[in-house]
């Protein structure tokens, strides 16, 4: 059964990004395992620790070899990626021709109040993996506009028209990923 790992790019409490993670998670299709990969206690990166790279990075390094893909849900800060997904990536790259993603295939998108509002992020989180030699799902690029009125109060999708956009963003990042899994295997 292949296993996606999934990464928000938002350590907030209350973030929308992983609510809308969660519900990706659970539009899977069958025979898809989803795993969590969480980051928030990753100290900030420095190639002072490259000779002796603390625990936590290890097992962050680890968690990302042992999925068969990555989603990456994100929200967009200041244009770009957040500081600490961008800290994580760093994280996951190092030392020098030891990266974790390099081969791995991985789908993006975004949740926002606005329509287009994680664009810019995508697009510089999409050139920071291209760098990583990490295959990215082209389409579809889900921009997903957050309602929380399409949220039920435990966090679950109830719109159609929301439930629809995160079923076929799953189902792509899905088929992607076990494409990239048949090609290598």
């Amino acid at each position: 059964m292949p296993r996606i790992g999934i990464i928000v790019g938002s350590i907030a409490k209350n973030s929308i990004n992983r609510t809308v993670a969660n519900n990706v998670a659970a539009l899977l299709p069958e025979g898809f395992e989803a795993e969590f990969l969480e980051f928030a206690e990753l100290p900030m990166y420095s190639y002072d620790h490259d000779a002796a790279y603390p625990e936590v990075a290890l097992a962050w390094k680890d968690a990302i070899a042992s999925v068969d893909g990555v989603i990456i849900v994100t929200p967009e800060y200041s244009r770009s990626i957040p500081g600490v997904l961008k800290n994580a990536l760093d994280w996951a790259a190092r030392p020098w021709g030891q990266g974790s993603f390099n081969g791995k295939p991985v789908a993006i998108m975004g949740a926002s109040i606005g329509a287009a509002g994680t664009a810019a992020a995508q697009q510089h989180l999409r050139a920071i993996l291209g760098h990583y030699n990490a295959p990215t799902m082209g389409q579809p690029e889900t921009f997903f506009q957050y309602n929380a009125d399409a949220f039920g109060a435990d966090g679950t999708v109830q719109d159609e028209a929301s439930a629809a956009v995160l079923r076929g963003f799953a189902e792509a990042a899905a088929a992607f990923v076990g494409a990239q899994v048949s090609v290598n295997a």
